[in-house]
């Protein structure tokens, strides 16, 4: 393999957590309004909205619209089908704010500070800026850079997220790995000419879906993030 000279990292799933800390953090909100819901449910109808609605950005249906304003109206959309009417502004706002505190995946936060000590390492994320960085503050996460979708008013899997990344890098694509839980991002990355590594999350989706896989062929390496460090070595 030639040197990777940077790591980029996916976020949601692959170092956050996204659907225990949503089902947890909905949960609490329930019982601070004595409101009884399918959380589960709702927050696994929530992530299904999170394709579609970049989609519409990505085709131009909409203008270029934040993921926490998508997050919002999706959310908005989807609480009248679990019985959630009328919820007023404010716990719309307070709702979406949940995705600004997701807890790491517990190998994360020692996993990435090891690999960081050794390489640069940085986010490339379909969040927007403000929302990873309280993501990073919320979960002792240290990154060297943080690349949100805002940064280039696209939504991967446009090249115009991975090439850029690697331009503000002042690195060709071959010198950056993506890292990544899920294999459609990292197809698109390497037919950029990334260097791609798939990182299992097994409890990603909860116990009822089954798992993203990648096939070894189509992907550099495979392996946790504590391993990546001595994987690059």
């Amino acid at each position: 393999m030639d040197r990777v000279r940077a790591v980029l990292f996916d976020v949601f799933g692959t170092v956050v957590d996204w659907r225990g800390s949503l089902i947890e953090a909905l949960g609490g909100f329930g019982v601070s309004r004595g409101i009884t819901a399918d959380w589960a449910g709702l927050t696994d109808a929530w992530r299904g909205a999170y394709k579609p609605s970049m989609d519409r950005v990505r085709r131009g249906d909409l203008p270029w619209t934040d993921l926490d304003a998508l997050h919002r109206a999706s959310l908005a959309q989807l609480l009248p089908e679990f019985g959630l009417h009328a919820l007023p502004a404010a716990d719309l706002d307070h709702l979406t704010q949940f995705w600004h505190r997701l807890r790491p995946w517990p190998d994360s936060p020692a996993g990435l500070a090891r690999l960081r000590q050794r390489l640069p390492i940085a986010t490339l994320s379909n969040g927007n800026v403000a929302l990873l960085v309280d993501l990073a503050r919320a979960g002792g996460l240290v990154w060297d850079m943080v690349f949100g979708a805002d940064l280039f008013r696209h939504y991967k899997p446009d090249p115009e997220t991975y090439l850029g990344a690697c331009a503000l890098l002042g690195l060709p694509p071959g010198a950056v790995m993506l890292a990544a839980a899920h294999p459609s991002d990292l197809a698109a990355a390497r037919a950029l000419g990334l260097r791609t590594c798939f990182i299992p999350r097994a409890h990603e989706y909860g116990p009822a879906q089954a798992a993203e896989q990648a096939t070894p062929g189509s992907v550099d390496l495979i392996c946790g993030i504590g391993e990546l460090a001595d994987r690059l070595d």
